[in-house]
């Protein structure tokens, strides 16, 4: 398809449906049909409602919200005037009754294409980042800081789009973290790798009120096909089309499809306490990340969770164990985070003012690419210690 052409997607409950939209879609001259396996942005998504119509319009402003897509038609099998109004509120340009008249979709086409002449479409966003936690041994709190910090870009300045990938396999916890009961894991996807677009993504992910999508894992290995490295950079590659953060509870695995996730990420968050046994195993991997070739040392930053004021080992002791500088500590609160995780509460929402919200909310901003070269008070501080 040229640059100059109208991207259109249509997803259609009826199949036969689709195909008729597609052929009058392909005769008008600007307009190009969009794969359903092509993960660019659409200018313009042609949806049928279906019965679940609540459902339904969840699915479009959650694409919307996250600039997915620009602009949206509607078509149905009924004319409910209530789900008319539904349709105009979430987005709706047009709405199409059934069955189909051509002459309608086209005068609609083409009034698109004036809107489009006229007012510059917002065009597609920055690649998003993609942050990639690893806990250097289990309990040291790489899902705790993973969740968290997912919310502290969500609720920066600027209204981040962020994404929450559970990747702890038959153990993951984040559902119970933000207090959400998800209805689908990427296991589904898994099953349905070929049907793998934004609209099909937005219908498995969970939406927390702070504004970050969730993708569980699996409760259990039992029926569902493994996430090999193809998929992963398949989904990971529409993630970061459609937000502009997508934050990675990796755990601890390191099989080929964890390692295909490190090469993809911009970030790999490397999550340490001091103690011996995790400063060992730090060094550990830090030494085959070195043996891999990737991810590059630049790209790599070391967390010191459950920070003391007057710890037995001292950050800068730390830093000569793993030879390698600490970018950021998070101060001790047990008492709290134990707390927000029973009540399934961010900190941001249960302790909205103590120093370890504080810590987690500069370590986003320190993390985009606001705050690149601003200084990190929040471990500095902690470091003169």
């Amino acid at each position: 398809m040229p640059n100059n052409t109208v991207h259109v997607k249509v997803e259609t409950k009826d199949p036969n449906l689709g195909t008729e939209l597609e052929d009058i879609i392909g005769s008008v001259e600007g307009f190009g049909v969009q794969r359903a396996d092509d993960t660019r942005r659409a200018d313009l998504l042609i949806f049928e409602l279906g019965d679940d119509t609540e459902k339904d319009f969840q699915i479009i402003n959650s694409l919307l919200d996250v600039d997915a897509i620009g602009e949206v038609f509607y078509t149905s099998r009924h004319s409910d005037p209530a789900v008319l109004v539904q349709a105009m509120r979430t987005g709706g340009k047009e709405f199409f009754s059934q069955p189909i008249k051509e002459q309608e979709v086209r005068k609609a086409l083409e009034n698109f294409r004036e809107r489009k002449n006229k007012t510059r479409i917002k065009e597609p966003g920055n690649i998003g980042q993609i942050i990639e936690l690893i806990g250097s041994k289990g309990g040291v709190g790489t899902t705790t800081i993973a969740v968290n910090l997912a919310v502290s870009l969500a609720e920066m300045k600027g209204a981040h789009s962020v994404a929450l990938v559970d990747r702890n396999m038959l153990f993951g916890e984040v559902p119970f973290f933000l207090e959400i009961r998800p209805n689908y894991h990427w296991g589904e996807i898994t099953k349905n790798i070929s049907r793998l677009d934004s609209t099909f993504l937005m219908n498995i992910l969970s939406k927390h009120h702070s504004g970050v999508y969730v993708l569980p894992s699996p409760a259990s290995l039992n029926g569902h096909d493994p996430a090999t490295p193809e998929i992963m950079e398949h989904l990971l590659g529409l993630m970061q089309r459609m937000f502009d953060f997508v934050v990675i509870d990796g755990g601890q695995s390191l099989d080929d499809t964890s390692l295909r996730m490190l090469q993809m990420s911009d970030i790999v968050l490397l999550i340490s306490i001091l103690s011996l046994p995790c400063l060992s195993n730090t060094k550990k991997l830090l030494k085959s990340f070195h043996n891999l070739g990737y991810p590059s040392k630049e790209r790599i930053k070391v967390i010191i969770n459950r920070h003391l004021k007057n710890p037995e080992i001292s950050l800068k002791d730390s830093e000569a164990a793993i030879d390698k500088e600490i970018f950021w500590a998070i101060p001790n609160d047990y008492r709290r985070t134990l707390s927000a995780i029973n009540q399934g509460k961010s900190l941001s929402e249960s302790a909205s003012k103590a120093p370890i919200t504080k810590s987690l909310r500069e370590l986003g901003y320190a993390l985009t690419k606001g705050g690149e070269n601003q200084e990190k008070k929040g471990w500095r501080f902690l470091k003169r210690s």
